[in-house]
C-alpha cells in the first residue's frame, strides 16, 4: 500500500476517534469535570465536536502539506467535510442518546 493511501486510511480513522470522542467522555475536552451534581450538555458535546472538527481539518492539512502542494478550498469542501464529520459522529451520538 502507498504512503499516500496510509495517511489518508490514518486521517479517516483519527477523524473517526475524534468525532465520537465527546460522547464518551463526561469531561470538558478531557479536562475537566462538569460542576458537582451536573453533567455536560447536548450544547457543550456539539461544541467539542466543532473543535475537534476543526482540529481534524488541522491534521488533514498538515499530512496534505508534507506529501505535496496544500490546495486550496472553497466553502463546499468544508460544507461536506462537516456533513461527513457528522456522519462520523452518529455512533457515539446513538450510544450517549438513543440507546437506553
Amino acid at each position: 500500500m502507498s504512503p499516500l493511501a496510509l495517511a489518508a486510511i490514518g486521517l479517516l480513522a483519527v477523524a473517526l476517534v475524534l468525532a465520537n470522542a465527546p460522547f464518551f467522555s463526561e469531561k470538558y475536552f478531557f479536562i475537566k469535570r462538569p460542576a458537582e451534581g451536573k453533567t455536560k450538555g447536548l450544547g457543550a458535546r456539539f461544541f467539542e465536536l466543532l473543535v475537534m472538527y476543526l482540529l481534524t481539518i488541522g491534521l488533514s492539512m498538515l499530512v496534505e502539506g508534507r506529501v505535496g502542494e496544500v490546495f486550496k478550498q472553497a466553502w463546499q469542501f468544508y460544507a461536506i467535510t462537516v456533513c461527513l464529520f457528522i456522519v462520523f459522529a452518529y455512533p457515539g451520538f446513538v450510544v450517549r442518546y438513543l440507546k437506553k
